[in-house]
């Protein structure tokens, strides 16, 4: 993987020129020196990247990368050119979800990764050393500029700490909580030659294990409780915790409710699920943890759901399991914080040996409202809508197959009404809550997963990012795209409504989305009852070729 020898030269010590040991021994490391393929950074960074198992990087090339785009041609690794970065950003961002590696792009926006706990590294190439001191074409401070949003980046202003850089961005970019992180290297670094090694990649972190104290204190606080509920988070959809907090809720009967990143870490088919916290015709989850008395918080953090919304009076007593300690907040003050592995956390307060559980009469109404508000199929005189779409949706779909929302008014129908069986199976922009990132999320969840990909969004989203249909054709991708047509900024109208009675500067005009789609030479339908709907996604969605589908929806 790094640069190895090209040349063994096995030879006696003391043939070395004709001199004793000490010179014999310094020839002997000249000679191994000179031995060593010289590469360029560029080429070093590359085998760096293929040392972390990089197989995809997305970005959008340009000059300054020129040798480090020729290095990953010369490479195990895919380079996949986008036709814009923000899909670059999208599909680092979705496949490091999906995956929990670093996803790898070439591109400035990273933001929503890294608010959404994806593990995302972000390669930017730069100008030459000798230029940054002054004004310069295409010179932008772009490290500063990233320094709010990334978990750590740097500029490697010299081949000699490439390989460090790299196991550095890797290592941090995918430790809990994961998040983006970022490395420059300017034009004239990537040229110059070295021959230093990429660094192992070697056991992950081990956290260390619970608080014993804080495991007595969560036990006596949860076991003292009526009706204690637990709230999971985007930390709970990791596939260990996921595991321990469906052990977890089967054997103390607690009910679960979820954050929009939390879907699927209990199956929405179990009956301890309470969908999320905005589920319900009447906001039924969030009445029900209005009602418990105990709330464990699991893999949560206030970015997810502002808990203003579920603790208004700021005197709910809860139980703070997280890789990190909460976020200091009037209306989320744990009486007691675990930070420690959520998995092994749950594991400890198990093993306490103090009964905890629950009644399940106490919410099992909650949960028959929602599951019969959800689950109900259109009649067949109603007007198109995504929530009543969904159900037709989650039938032409396995368990495990995934969807992924864009933002918009149809995100938060998906996010309340979408039946989610498996962690990381509804994909939701959520801390940012950024437009755009579904078709190239779907571009990058089809390299990522076996199953079936659903990219949800509406027709604002949709636009934005319509052009990476060609990357996806490009790679031979197979999804369909669901696209909710309301000829609006559909979420934006709605708030403006809410507060003003109208709304403005939200309409928009559209281009025909069949033709559109034919003109990438995909498939596209447009259904008129519901009935053709309901074939069209049964058809369509198992169905190994990219495909269109419009909704006109009010």
């Amino acid at each position: 993987m790094g640069p190895q020898p090209d040349v063994v030269v096995v030879v006696p010590v003391g043939s070395l020129l004709g001199g004793g040991r000490a010179n014999a021994s310094n020839e002997l490391m000249c000679i191994v020196s000179i031995a060593r393929r010289m590469q360029t950074a560029a080429d070093l960074l590359v085998d760096c990247l293929e040392v972390e198992g990089v197989e995809h990087v997305f970005g959008l090339p340009g000059e300054e990368l020129e040798d480090l785009l020729f290095s990953l041609r010369d490479s195990s690794i895919e380079f996949v050119p986008v036709r814009h970065e923000q899909g670059a950003a999208f599909m680092a961002d979705v496949y490091g979800r999906l995956t929990g590696e670093a996803g790898v792009c070439l591109m400035t926006g990273v933001a929503d990764a890294q608010l959404d706990k994806s593990p995302v590294v972000a390669i930017t190439g730069q100008g030459g050393l000798e230029r940054l001191h002054q004004e310069s074409h295409q010179k932008l401070d772009v490290v500063d500029t990233f320094e709010p949003i990334v978990k750590w980046n740097t500029q490697l202003s010299d081949p000699e700490i490439v390989h460090e850089s790299v196991r550095k961005a890797f290592k941090l970019a995918e430790h809990e909580k994961p998040g983006a992180t970022h490395l420059e290297i300017p034009e004239d670094v990537a040229a110059t030659e070295t021959d230093v090694a990429p660094l192992e990649r070697r056991s992950r972190i081990r956290r260390p294990s619970p608080d014993e104290t804080a495991v007595e204190r969560a036990v006596e606080l949860l076991s003292d409780a009526d009706r204690p509920i637990v709230l999971a988070g985007n930390g709970a959809i990791r596939t260990r915790a996921s595991e321990r907090l469906r052990s977890f809720v089967d054997e103390t009967d607690l009910p679960v409710v979820a954050t929009y990143m939390g879907k699927g870490a209990v199956s929405d088919d179990d009956e301890h699920s309470l969908f999320t916290l905005d589920s319900g015709p009447d906001g039924d989850a969030a009445r029900a943890i209005e009602r418990s008395d105990a709330v464990l918080a699991v893999g949560y953090d206030i970015a997810e759901h502002d808990p203003e919304n579920w603790n208004p009076a700021g005197d709910k007593r809860i139980v703070h399991l997280d890789f990190e300690p909460a976020e200091v907040y009037e209306h989320y003050n744990p009486n007691v914080e675990i930070v420690c592995d959520v998995s092994a956390g749950l594991r400890a307060i198990q093993a306490d040996g103090e009964p905890i559980g629950t009644d399940p009469e106490w919410y099992a109404d909650v949960r028959e409202g929602i599951v019969e508000s959800v689950t109900r199929r259109p009649a067949s005189d109603e007007p198109f809508s995504v929530r009543r779409t969904l159900p037709l949706l989650r039938d032409a779909m396995a368990d495990e197959d995934v969807l992924l929302s864009d933002t918009g008014s149809h995100k938060m129908a998906i996010a309340q009404n979408y039946v989610t069986c498996e962690p990381n199976t509804c994909i939701i922009s959520n801390g940012l809550a950024t437009m755009g990132i579904s078709v190239p999320g779907a571009v990058a969840a089809d390299l990522a997963i076996d199953g079936d990909v659903v990219a949800a969004t509406g027709d604002g989203g949709f636009l934005m990012n319509a052009a990476e249909i060609e990357t996806a054709t490009r790679l031979d991708c197979s999804f369909t795209i669901l696209l909710f047509n309301d000829d609006d900024y559909g979420l934006i109208s709605e708030k403006q409504a809410e507060h003003r009675g109208e709304s403005t500067g939200t309409r928009l005009t559209n281009p025909e989305f069949v033709a559109f789609a034919e003109s990438f030479g995909i498939e596209g339908y447009r259904p008129g009852t519901w009935d053709q709907l309901d074939d069209l996604l049964d058809r369509v969605v198992p169905a190994d070729e990219m495909a269109l589908i419009e909704v006109p929806v009010e």
